[in-house]
């Protein structure tokens, strides 16, 4: 039958309440998708309830109490449906009916945890039947630490783990704790990353060799499982994974099938250590068997013989004490998949076999190799070395020993060249050599390579890059003598030296090129960025000119409001103009313009209703004068209470005004 996975899918994101949809179907294809193995490997068991079980909207549940001393009696509560609460399923669960008890569990309390940061202090009531992991997710909401972040302390019982349920610690109603935040720890952080980001990461591990004090730098992707990287060490150390101890791992790690994505590590790099397990004081040293006569391709490998089940019978086993293994130790071991892990294998075990006195051989893929040597600019340029092994060439022992460790042969090497070292003894590296110089440098030279034959290696593969083409440029194959070697190195050197001085002065060319050009750019940018900085002050001046003229337009209209406001006032204060009488006064006002204003006033109006009516005509006191002929006197310097009388205005008494 044909699985939908979109239904097992949406269960388990229901029951789990994980809402990353790649984090989801990582778990479930690790079991085959079988939901209930993946919502086990996530959820304590008994705390799930599936969305697509459930299709009623309630539940019937039988629940049994107590008998009592006359009768027994038997009750039917209904219990809502929730798809989402799994303390809900997990209280359904309790109180089914059983043999193996005679009542039902209590029903889950709700527990108030006073939770206490730095001064504050947050309260959270969450169901008996939660766990320490949801209370983290709270905890999450209201302070932005991450789950992996908190510690709490001034537990009644510590949980031992993020799954443990609150029920089954025996927790008091009332919990006070305090909340600690770690803070290196690699991934765990308030704003958390996608798991398929985590996932396509590429992670630097720096793994400390405790049993040779040897460390390893090694790359690699999220995707990759600690139980591979644990037979990649194998592979190095030569301590099966069994065997294998380890230090440095998230505390969340729990299983070897955990990716490097998932498991918390620090991003981009990880110091990990690694050391062997001790062995007991009576264990015996298996011997081997093997037949050494044998084909040295043909010998089984060590995986095999540590993989033997240790409940099998060994009664029939042979035991000998302090005798050493006769088993051939290969350069580098069968189906490498990491370049850079079967590159440190080559190095350490070449200087097992041969001895100290070698080339330094590249630790990285093939493409870094390259990159490293012919990537760079033309002055600090070298050549590659490419040495291919293999161990079923009867030269590959004198080559190894007595040209690759000639004094001369080294310093040329070290001094011109970066070396790069691979076994051609197994076939799948073989074919993974293959796969990478194909990348590397085209169909010719992988070409090259295969038809080189067997009984010619090992060969040294002199690759050059001259201009743009980076190529091979000699084979040197096993059957030479040491001084052919050094001419074939030397002559290499002339050639790649005369190159590289060609592609030098192209260099200098071009960057003499470039630095005129930069600095005609510069000139023209400079030169842009100046007659941009007058525009800019132009418009700066105009845009203060415009302003100012604004404001003293505003200012004009404010004032223009202003007086004409106070001569309206004025206007409501004016008293209404007498009719002609004897003693009534007639006063003219002869205003700049040279007109003459005519107003009749009674003799005791005060002289501040004179001054209004000059305002009301439009000549404020503020701007004008207002002067007697004779005696010539100004009559806005006098107390304006006076009246016209006190002032001996005539019957007809004339005024002048003047601008102040």
């Amino acid at each position: 039958m044909e699985v939908n996975k979109e239904v097992i899918l949406a269960d388990f994101q229901a029951c789990t309440d994980i809402e990353d949809v790649a984090e989801a179907i990582l778990y479930l294809e690790g079991t085959n998708w079988d939901l209930l193995a993946a919502i086990n490997r996530v959820m304590p068991i008994n705390t799930q309830q599936l969305p697509s079980e459930t299709s009623n909207d309630v539940v019937m549940i039988e629940e049994v109490h107590r008998p009592t001393r006359n009768n027994e009696s038997i009750d039917i509560t209904t219990v809502p449906k929730s798809s989402n609460n799994r303390s809900v399923s997990m209280e359904i669960d309790e109180i089914l009916p059983g043999t193996s008890r005679s009542k039902p569990n209590p029903p889950s309390r709700v527990l108030t945890f006073h939770i206490s940061l730095e001064k504050t202090i947050h309260t959270i009531s969450c169901p008996e039947s939660n766990t320490l992991g949801d209370l983290k997710r709270v905890i999450w909401e209201k302070t932005s630490i991450g789950p992996c972040q908190q510690v709490l302390h001034g537990w009644h019982k510590e949980p031992p783990r993020d799954t443990t349920i609150f029920q089954t610690l025996n927790l008091p109603r009332e919990n006070n704790l305090q909340l600690t935040q770690v803070i290196d720890l690699g991934e765990s952080h308030a704003e958390p990353i996608n798991l398929s980001d985590r996932l396509t990461r590429t992670y630097t591990l720096n793994i400390r060799n405790e049993m040779n004090n040897k460390l390893y730098k090694l790359k690699f992707p999220g995707m990759h499982t600690i139980s591979e990287i644990k037979r990649d060490i194998y592979s190095l150390t030569d301590v099966h994974v069994r065997n294998q101890v380890w230090k440095g791992w998230p505390d969340s790690v729990t299983s070897d099938d955990i990716t490097l994505g998932q498991s918390g590590i620090s991003y981009p790099e990880h110091n990990l250590s690694v050391n062997k397990l001790p062995n007991t004081e009576n264990k015996k040293e298996v011997v081997d068997l093997a037949d050494t006569d044998s084909s040295v391709g043909e010998v089984e490998s060590v995986e095999d013989f540590e993989d033997i089940p240790e409940s099998c019978n060994v009664e029939d086993d042979i035991f000998i004490d302090n005798i050493q293994s006769t088993r051939i130790q290969y350069l580098m071991p069968s189906n490498v998949e990491d370049e850079t892990v079967g590159t440190l294998h080559f190095a350490e075990e070449f200087e097992k076999r041969y001895g100290p006195n070698h080339p330094q051989f590249y630790t990285g893929t093939l493409e870094e190799a390259i990159q490293e040597a012919c990537g760079k600019p033309p002055k600090d340029r070298k050549l590659l070395a490419v040495y291919l092994h293999h161990d079923n060439s009867v030269l590959a022992h004198v080559f190894c020993t007595q040209l690759l460790g000639f004094e001369t042969v080294l310093q040329h090497l070290s001094t011109n060249f970066v070396i790069w070292g691979w076994d051609f003894t197994h076939e799948s590296n073989k074919l993974k050599f293959w796969t990478s110089i194909n990348q590397a440098l085209g169909p010719t030279a992988a070409r090259t390579v295969r038809n080189i034959d067997v009984d010619t290696m090992p060969v040294l593969m002199i690759i050059m890059r001259t201009r743009s083409n980076t190529e091979i440029f000699r084979i040197v194959f096993g059957n030479v003598g040491v001084s052919e070697l050094l001419t074939n190195l030397i002559h290499a050197v002339d050639i790649f030296q005369e190159h590289r001085q060609a592609d030098i002065e192209f260099e200098e060319e071009r960057q003499s090129r470039e630095r005129v050009k930069q600095e005609q750019d510069r000139a023209y940018q400079e030169s842009l960025a100046a007659d941009r900085a007058k525009e800019e002050a132009k418009q700066m001046q105009e845009q203060i000119q415009k302003q100012k003229k604004e404001q003293a337009e505003s200012e004009r209209l404010a004032e223009e409001a202003r007086k004409e406001a106070h001569r309206q006032s004025v206007i409501s204060s004016l008293p209404p103009e007498p009719q002609p009488g004897d003693k009534v006064l007639k006063v003219r006002i002869r205003v700049p313009a040279g007109e003459v204003l005519e107003r009749r006033f009674q003799p005791d109006t005060p002289l501040q209703i004179l001054l209004n009516y000059l305002t009301v005509e439009g000549y404020p006191t503020e701007e004008y004068k207002v002067l007697c002929t004779w005696p010539r006197r100004d009559l806005t310097s006098i107390d304006t209470k006076l009246t016209l009388a006190d002032l001996n205005f005539c019957s007809q008494e004339t005024v002048v005004l003047e601008m102040r």
